[in-house]
């Protein structure tokens, strides 16, 4: 018997963190994301990537073909034409040859333009695809802890906003953001090309743009990535609102739920305002510093035109060196006005991806901080078969479902492989376990469960009960001492073949979309109709399931809402019982299930405990007055241990407990 101990620091919660979620900082946007996005697109889309690079690269050239064309029409068709008062024959031939080059250059571009855009559909929708696809298999290999850390609803932004600003970005931004960057590099080639001087006008004109970019543009891109942020707490705080709804309407909690929305749905709106504000007066004054440039070089070219000032760009350099000259012609003059025009506007369409650019940064970046969480760690070995005795009774692995359960063990060391018989022989040595470093929880617990015992716990909420079935079935490793499983250390159970051998009932029932046989066969996916059938019987659920109306075929939604709380754990229970685990766990199974129906469990569950090792946590005392064992916890500690008439011949905590002078917290 284990005497009493100092009080230890209570357990955390058993249940995930269902407040606001753990704080989301608004940090700045992990590094590398950019790159690790456009890597991730060319791993699922190489082929495609580089057909809308090329498209890309010729529409965007394309685009200004219209400004050198307008500059070789008048220089080599209009002013030749004026001078020699008529169109000739041979001007007839350039205007036509130019005509024919603009039509087919412009229909290239058209089909560039609808090749990429109908690509870029098919890849962004197959990023979504990818991106949730890869997410929801990381998630599938995080532990529990994560979940437990995690605002769910937080978790759901992720899959659903932060999915939505990457497909914008790639879709949209990136696209825009390349096309925009060629078609400046272009048009700053030609412009030099043409004139050094009216190039400097366009670069003072382009200084001030960038400056308002940077600081307008920043600020949009900043409150952008805390609007992400804000978005995913507030998606957080609604979706525990919802769950919760019956609370809130018990203690009446309406006004409060509606104070605390708002703060949060204030952020928000501060957040966006601020975000939206920027980016939407960096348009209109980038807008207007282009006008402003237009009309510059218009004067500027003009002055240069009247005055005869020679110019010089890279197509007339030669003749700097030589010592001549050449007057800038009105066909520059207005291919240059066209260029220019277009380059101011190229860069405030850049400007206004920035924010949408630093949005989708940011969803990407949250997304990927979800794929780089750690996966759970399994260094076990050891499995789980199918076993069947063997001529000389020893065990021998078999393919089919036998009933007969064997760990197989491969020893490194002399290369042999084992086989031990799945019993449900538990030991628990001397253990040590805290959720959070400096803070314990369980503290020299041993304990052990024989083959087919049912050993219960009991104790205040906190004292470490469910914290202990918790490490049983690896959702937490202990800090110190052995868990054994028939001999063998549970560190070395592969964790999926540890967990198949369990079978767990909990007290928050868990349904999911689709039918009553559905959610009974989620125990086992392989079990035929009779078998989840039989498993209802056993858990006295088919007497009710009967009179649904569709029976077993009946559909079931928003976690069973349309069943009552018995009916629900009475389901939970038989899809456990249609496991057929030899090990079961039962937290608080029957806590809310009235009398009558607890009678029907308890039988179901005598049943269903027949021959199998079984773990108890109950506050009802009456559920586990027939239990082998009796372990009561205090503060991480058994205090007690014994049948049910041996605690009560004691006259300690239990026996305070069961007469009523203690009441469990």
């Amino acid at each position: 018997m284990a005497a009493q101990q100092q009080t230890r620091t209570p357990a955390m919660p058993k249940g995930p963190m269902r407040g606001r979620g753990m704080p989301v900082p608004k940090g700045a946007i992990k590094k590398g994301t950019l790159s690790r996005l456009l890597k991730t697109v060319v791993k699922y889309y190489k082929w495609q990537m580089i057909v809308v690079f090329f498209c890309i690269l010729f529409s965007s050239v394309g685009g200004l073909v219209s400004s050198v064309y307008m500059q070789q029409l008048v220089d080599s068709v209009i002013t030749p034409a004026l001078a020699a008062g008529g169109m000739t024959s041979e001007l007839y031939g350039v205007l036509t040859g130019l005509i024919v080059m603009m039509v087919t250059v412009y229909a290239l571009v058209i089909i560039s333009t609808f090749a990429y855009t109908r690509i870029m559909a098919t890849v962004t929708q197959g990023m979504l695809y990818h991106f949730r696809e890869d997410m929801f298999a990381k998630m599938q290999t995080l532990p529990i802890k994560y979940f437990d850390t995690h605002a769910h609803g937080d978790i759901m932004s992720t899959y659903t906003n932060d999915t939505d600003a990457a497909r914008q970005l790639i879709g949209q931004s990136l696209p825009t953001l390349f096309s925009s960057s060629l078609t400046l590099l272009v048009s700053i080639g030609i412009m030099l090309t043409y004139s050094f001087w009216l190039s400097i006008v366009v670069a003072v004109a382009t200084f001030a743009m960038t400056f308002v970019v940077k600081k307008i543009g920043g600020n949009s891109a900043k409150y952008m990535v805390a609007q992400q942020h804000s978005l995913a707490k507030e998606e957080g705080f609604v979706e525990e609102m919802m769950k919760g709804q019956k609370v809130v309407k018990v203690f009446t909690h309406e006004e409060q739920a509606k104070k605390d929305f708002d703060v949060l749905n204030e952020q928000l709106l501060k957040d966006s305002t601020r975000a939206h504000g920027f980016g939407n007066i960096l348009g209109p004054i980038l807008g207007n510093i282009g006008n402003f440039a237009y009309v510059l070089i218009a004067i500027v070219g003009g002055s240069l035109f009247a005055l005869s000032v020679p110019n010089y760009g890279f197509s007339n350099l030669g003749m700097l060196f030589r010592g001549e000259t050449e007057v800038i012609g009105i066909g520059i003059i207005i291919a240059f006005l066209g260029i220019s025009r277009n380059f101011t506007q190229t860069v405030n369409q850049l400007s206004q991806q920035v924010s949408m650019i630093a949005m989708g940064l940011a969803g990407a970046s949250r997304m990927f901080t979800l794929m780089d969480e750690q996966p759970e760690f399994d260094e076990g070995y050891v499995t789980l078969v199918n076993a069947k005795r063997g001529d000389g009774g020893e065990l021998v692995e078999a393919e089919e479902r036998t009933g007969l359960w064997a760990w197989k063990h491969f020893h490194k060391a002399d290369g042999t492989t084992t086989y031990t018989e799945l019993k449900g022989d538990i030991v628990m040595d001397m253990v040590d376990f805290c959720y959070v470093e400096g803070k314990q929880v369980l503290t020299d617990v041993s304990l052990y469960a024989r083959p087919g015992q049912k050993i219960a716990f009991v104790g205040a909420t906190g004292a470490g009960k469910t914290t202990i079935t918790n490490l049983i079935n690896r959702f937490y490793d202990i800090a110190d001492g052995k868990i054994r499983y028939d001999g063998i250390n549970i560190n070395k159970i592969r964790k999926s073949d540890l967990r198949r051998s369990l079978g767990i009932v909990l007290q928050e029932t868990n349904l999911f979309t689709g039918t009553v046989m559905d959610n009974i066969r989620y125990g086992r996916l392989d079990a035929t109709n009779e078998e989840c059938i039989e498993a209802a019987k056993l858990a006295n659920a088919h007497d009710f399931i009967s009179r649904l109306p569709d029976g077993y075929d009946t559909q079931l939604k928003n976690n069973g809402s349309n069943l009552s709380q018995g009916q629900r754990q009475l389901l939970a229970i038989a899809r456990a019982a249609v496991a057929d685990p030899p090990v079961m766990i039962l937290d608080e199974a029957t806590s809310s299930i009235d009398t009558r129906t607890e009678a029907l469990v308890t039988d179901g569950m005598d049943k269903l405990m027949h021959g199998r090792t079984v773990f108890v946590i109950a506050h009802r005392l009456s559920t586990v007055r027939n239990s082998d064992a009796i372990m009561v916890l205090d503060h991480g500690h058994i205090i007690e241990r014994g049948t049910h008439e041996q605690l009560l011949e004691q006259k300690g905590t239990y026996y305070q407990l069961y007469t009523g002078a203690f009441e469990l917290e």
